[in-house]
């Protein structure tokens, strides 16, 4: 197959899943990104500069992003994304050149346009952030843990880059970048690049990234940061008083790079270190090449669900070694991910574990199907987001769907080959992006040869959850379903057997109990095994969800304080949801959010503001 590849743009030979004997009838077809305002594929944008300061008083970055760019085409102006930045001044060349802002475009911001030439080299402009600026989470320090120091992170995937930085964001547009960033006298910074591992006196502090990298992926941290190291290639960076909790549980991220290299291939970015960030993160986890950002709500003390770090990890072949094209392509970068995810535990912790994973995963995957519909279009792996926020796509269909899909491909071909396969696909593209029909027709090509028993249109450009879907052998969740039924029976919690149980034998437990149960189960169980005051924040989330429904009381205080000090989106929603049922959980909900909205990332205030109501 024949492709060229642009920034922005992809051009390539739409596979179809035909049989290799049928690719004559293959029809070329020009792909856009939908969601960049930018003409990288006319003027490339191959490295950035960038030299900002962080102001922690007025919520605001502000200073000088320098585009060294090609242009090829001889195109008159570069267009660049940005929302709702101010932009003071643009040279190119060193020449001060007037540029325009378009209206902004829903979803998609402001298209910045600078007059350039086939000569134009370096586009140097001077702007800041609005102090609302999606990607930009302030925090106070009452809000952080030492609760001494303010804090900063960005989260910029999907297209929230351009709300600090002018760019052609989009997740096919690689860039290499070098950084200096001043924060104030006290304070370390970091990003997804090259790291201090120090703090220094000057507040000032540079930063390079060699291998080119999506704007995505760019990422700042600025706070009170402490770096303790894993071993000579890994570490951990958080505030002072979770550092050593956080290096316990992530004593084993070392083994995990070895484990991963050992499936396929080298680690290519250098150092692969842990940034564990104040609870109000959103995310589980954010895959930033050689560092990855972290929630505090996976340190359970017993290193039970550090399956995320290696999620994350896996991020760094799929997704930021090889990267979906457009957002309409996510399953590539995160059904790939949770499969090698899985692999990884698999391999660490043996294949009963693993299949716990597979399960859950399964689970979660049905329950996203059934809220969107086993029709709906958006369960198809390959996405339309015509007219719509790539978030729309951002959920388990791509991860689990897509992680299946592979799964079942490694079974009718056998592990071997598979193995094969995928190694040889990330060497061949690394650094480089990927279109769901390119990558389905190098499939084809390399792996399927024309076999149709996987059904591969079925579970790309289909909805809902195939016929051949693969289900993992539930040995130790048979133990569980067999425990919970005697429970149910009238069994006494104390007589159960549930002795080695990990976070997700429990999870299986709670998640399989009827809805509601009587509050007097749920005062049984919780005299037992404590829920309630478990420090293990995939459960507690279940727990209070089950509280809410049956409305044990007794469990509220905790769930209040849970609500005031987690962030992330996987644990809010369904809880807010599960209060918004009734009147007296509404009030509940719009309380609490109120009182604590504030600790909430802007993409969960956001969220979150439509849900309680």
């Amino acid at each position: 197959m024949k492709y060229v590849l642009f920034a922005g743009v992809v051009i390539i030979a739409m596979a179809c899943n035909q049989p290799a004997d049928k690719k004559k009838d293959t029809a070329t077809a020009e792909v856009k990104d939908r969601h960049t305002l930018s003409n990288a594929d006319s003027v490339t944008p191959q490295h950035l500069d960038l030299d900002i300061r962080v102001d922690f008083a007025k919520h605001q970055i502000s200073g000088l992003a320098t585009w060294t760019v090609q242009n090829k085409s001889g195109a008159s102006v570069l267009q660049l994304d940005t929302y709702d930045l101010t932009i003071d001044s643009v040279t190119v060349n060193g020449n001060k050149v007037s540029h325009s802002l378009d209206s902004a475009v829903a979803n998609l911001g402001s298209r910045l346009n600078i007059p350039v030439d086939a000569g134009a080299k370096q586009v140097a402009i001077w702007y800041k952030t609005a102090p609302g600026a999606t990607a930009l989470q302030w925090l106070e320090p009452s809000q952080t843990l030492g609760k001494k120091h303010p804090f900063l992170y960005t989260q910029s995937e999907s297209i929230y880059a351009r709300t600090w930085i002018p760019c052609a964001d989009g997740p096919g547009i690689r860039f290499t970048y070098n950084a200096r960033v001043a924060v104030p006298k006290g304070l370390m910074a970091l990003m997804s690049a090259e790291n201090p591992q120090q703090r220094n006196d000057s507040g000032v502090y540079h930063f390079k990234m060699e291998q080119p990298v999506p704007a995505y992926l760019m990422a700042l941290a600025a706070g009170d940061i402490a770096f303790a190291s894993v071993d000579a290639r890994t570490g951990v960076y958080a505030e002072p008083a979770m550092l050593e909790k956080a290096k316990h549980e992530f004593v084993e991220v070392g083994k995990m790079v070895t484990t991963a290299e050992s499936l396929y291939g080298p680690y290519r970015w250098g150092r692969y270190d842990v940034l564990v960030l104040p609870p109000g993160f959103p995310l589980g986890g954010m895959e930033n090449p050689r560092l990855t950002f972290c929630t505090p709500t996976i340190i359970a003390g017993d290193r039970s669900l550090v399956s995320l770090i290696a999620h994350e990890l896996a991020h760094s072949w799929s997704g930021n070694l090889v990267t979906n094209a457009t957002w309409e392509d996510f399953w590539l970068n995160e059904g790939f991910t949770v499969y090698f995810e899985r692999r990884i535990m698999e391999a660490m912790m043996g294949a009963d574990y693993a299949d716990m994973l597979w399960e859950l995963g399964y689970q979660d995957m049905v329950e996203t199907v059934n809220e969107l519909g086993k029709d709906s279009k958006d369960t198809w792996l390959k996405l339309d987001l015509s007219n719509r926020h790539p978030d729309d796509g951002l959920n388990d269909v791509a991860y689990e769907k897509g992680a299946h899909f592979l799964r079942l491909i490694e079974q009718k071909t056998g592990r071997a080959k598979m193995d094969t396969f995928l190694r040889s696909y990330f060497d061949t593209h690394a650094f480089k992006t990927m279109h769901t029909a390119q990558f389905l027709q190098y499939l084809d090509e390399h792996l399927l040869k024309g076999d149709t028993a996987v059904n591969v249109k079925a579970w790309v450009y289909g909805p809902g959850i195939p016929d051949n879907c693969p289900r993992a052998p539930q040995k130790r969740f048979e133990k569980v379903d067999a425990e919970r039924a005697r429970f149910l029976s009238g069994t006494a919690p104390g007589e159960l057997n549930t002795g080695g149980w990990t976070s997700h034998e429990w999870l299986h437990f709670l998640r399989k109990m009827p809805k509601p149960l009587s509050v007097a189960q749920m005062e049984q169980l919780d005299k037992t095994f404590r829920f309630t005051a478990t420090g293990n924040s995939e459960v507690a989330d279940l727990w209070f969800i089950m509280a809410v429904a049956a409305e044990y009381t007794s469990a509220y205080p905790n769930m209040e304080k849970f609500l005031s000090e987690v962030g992330r989106r996987k644990f809010l929603t369904p809880l807010y949801t599960e209060m918004m049922k009734t009147p007296k959980g509404q009030e509940m909900a719009k309380r609490i959010f109120a009182q604590y909205k504030r600790n909430y990332h802007p993409l969960a205030q956001e969220s979150l503001g439509k849900l309680v109501k």
